[in-house]
């Protein structure tokens, strides 16, 4: 019997297509954190809300000794769980609940990292969201089949190095392609 061949996204970026009209992902960039048979997980990295770190740890009533950290933004990761945080971080680490996304960077969804980060002991790199993005086993292909993403392989310092506002077309950069220019010719024939 012949293996049937799989795309795994894992550790990719998928770029919104211009003409992504669902207001949750327009001009986003999304980090794929798992892809499998089962479907997808990823975080929105480029849509920083109204919220900082400081603000957050005052709801989860934890003392916040870490300094340089009370102003760190927390983004939209995504519309599933949008009470829930999930932590991207370098490096991995050992935490409570971690999925691994590679050997040098791991996804927390576990309160002991926020404890950790409050203290000033935790990870050197993290991107927190409220949230995730989610796909069923398949869907994620079939959106891809429907033109409305670009996949690129990531690179950890466009999440964690790079302003929020020009992550997206930084990873455009990677394919050779600017956004604005996408944007500008979408719909021409």
């Amino acid at each position: 019997m012949a293996a049937v061949s799989r795309v795994d996204l894992t550790d990719h970026f998928l770029i919104a297509m211009p003409s992504m009209a669902d207001p949750y992902f327009s001009r986003t960039l999304t980090f794929i954190c798992e892809h499998n048979e089962q479907g997808a997980l990823g975080l929105v990295v480029n849509r920083p809300i109204d919220m900082t770190l400081a603000a957050l740890f005052e709801r989860l009533n934890l003392d916040t000794h870490a300094r340089g950290l009370a102003d760190t933004p927390v983004y939209f990761g995504g519309p599933v769980q949008t009470d829930r945080g999930f932590v991207l971080h370098a490096p991995v680490g050992e935490w409570s609940s971690t999925l691994q996304v590679h050997r040098r960077l791991g996804l927390t969804t576990s309160r002991d990292i926020l404890e950790a980060v409050a203290r000033g002991a935790g990870p050197g790199r993290m991107l927190l969201t409220l949230g995730y993005s989610g796909w069923a086993a398949g869907q994620l292909e079939h959106e891809l089949a429907q033109n409305a993403w670009l996949t690129v392989a990531a690179q950890d310092s466009i999440i964690f190095d790079v302003p929020a506002e020009e992550r997206l077309p930084t990873a455009m950069e990677l394919l050779g392609v600017s956004y604005a220019t996408l944007a500008d010719g979408a719909g021409h024939a």
